[in-house]
């Protein structure tokens, strides 16, 4: 199990990953060494699993970002449409969903040309895919890839 220290230090890796040893000792008030055993351990034990750096899509020509219903026609348990899916690299995120519909995917392309080329020329190609519906994002108002760790409360709104 994680204790408070270890959420503490989630929560600063999530928000920034290249925050050195030394800062997350003096911010958890531990020893550095005892900071570093920790990250390890949590880095050994699959708890952390990994570190990068987020790209703006705008940058790299990516800023349509669609989410895609597939509907497939694998044996229920079967999950090889999602893992044909995942290989493509505009999908970001595959999913295995509950309902008429089986996976649901993330994608970020240049513009819906692409999405369009993206779900006819690759997403067809894949045998057991029957069906895709899309979505386009207009604008994106929050998106995160940081889980909450800490326990926290949200403002009472009530209160003036």
């Amino acid at each position: 199990m994680i204790d408070e220290i270890d959420r503490q230090l989630l929560e600063i890796l999530q928000s920034d990953g290249r925050t050195s040893n030394a800062e997350l000792a003096r911010r958890v008030s531990m020893a550095p060494s005892a900071v570093f055993e920790r990250v390890r351990r949590l880095e050994s034990k699959g708890v952390i699993t990994g570190y990068g750096a987020h790209v703006d899509p705008r940058a790299i020509e990516r800023s349509l970002l669609a989410f895609v219903l597939v509907r497939s026609d694998e044996r229920t348990g079967e999950v090889s449409t999602g893992a044909s899916l995942a290989l493509e690299p505009e999908v970001l995120e595959v999913h295995h969903v509950a309902g008429q519909d089986s996976y649901l995917v993330k994608v970020r392309v240049k513009d819906p040309e692409a999405l369009g080329k993206l779900l006819r020329e690759r997403f067809g190609a894949i045998s057991t895919v029957r069906s895709t519906q899309s979505t386009i994002a207009l604008e994106t108002l929050k998106e995160s890839w940081a889980l909450p760790v800490l326990a926290t409360r949200r403002p009472d709104k009530s209160r003036g």
